[in-house]
């Protein structure tokens, strides 16, 4: 069965990563992934949670929001507080970053993502991560140039979601193939070829361990343009 968009299995959405999306804040890129697009900028501000206060040691976290017009129906506001989906995906993103930290050995500061999809067509939490990973490099190289200190930034990070869709495996699906996946996972994955998460759910079915390992495969290669993409948003000229 053909792709909605006429895409091979093994092929990503168009991808582009727009580094300083955003003019007032340290670290910014607007991701878009085929329909979907997201707003991902990265705040520094002085002071730590209560739990890393004294440690010498700083943090990374993250939040995650949809406009109410980002899908095809209105959605309300979330005025009195994340709702459970809301916080799973930020959780997520927020875990996502802090492995792809060289060191929190920079003081006691706060580096916060902000992650606000604009357009959701499939991906957004993957979407999210793979563009948070360029605003939380700037951010950090913003950060060393106030304390004179090495960049904290330690390797990237990216995401991206696999599944099964009419018997075959895809790569980067949009929200009419998540929709009907018999199988879908997202997978996190550092540049250095270690896992951060791998979310895999049988919607309408199940996968044994060969058909895991090959959705993986899939996955690993469509990283690795990721990865690429994310090098060359951020190098010189």
């Amino acid at each position: 069965m053909p792709r909605p968009d006429a895409r091979r299995n093994d092929q990503l959405r168009p991808t582009v990563l727009e580094r300083n999306a955003n003019p007032f804040a340290e670290g910014s890129c607007l991701v878009r992934t085929g329909g979907t697009l997201v707003h991902c900028t990265a705040s520094v501000e002085q002071g730590v949670p209560g739990f890393k206060k004294g440690s010498g040691e700083g943090w990374v976290t993250a939040e995650y929001a949809m406009l109410p017009r980002a899908t095809s129906e209105r959605t309300r506001r979330e005025r009195d507080g994340a709702g459970g989906r809301t916080q799973e995906i930020q959780r997520l993103i927020g875990r996502s970053l802090r492995a792809a930290m060289g060191t929190f050995a920079f003081g006691e500061w706060t580096i916060r993502i902000d992650c606000d999809v604009l357009v959701a067509d499939g991906g957004t939490r993957c979407a999210s991560i793979t563009g948070a990973a360029v605003a939380l490099h700037d951010a950090c190289a913003w950060l060393a140039a106030q304390t004179g200190q090495p960049s904290p930034f330690g390797r990237w990070v990216a995401a991206v979601s696999v599944g099964k869709v009419a018997g075959e495996h895809r790569l980067d699906l949009a929200y009419l193939e998540d929709r009907d996946a018999e199988v879908d996972a997202n997978v996190v994955m550092l540049e250095s070829g270690s896992y951060v998460e791998v979310q895999g759910t049988g919607e309408a079915g199940s996968f044994d361990r060969a058909e895991l390992g090959g959705l993986l495969d899939l996955a690993d290669a469509g990283l690795a343009e990721l990865f690429a993409l994310q090098r060359a948003a951020v190098a010189p000229g």
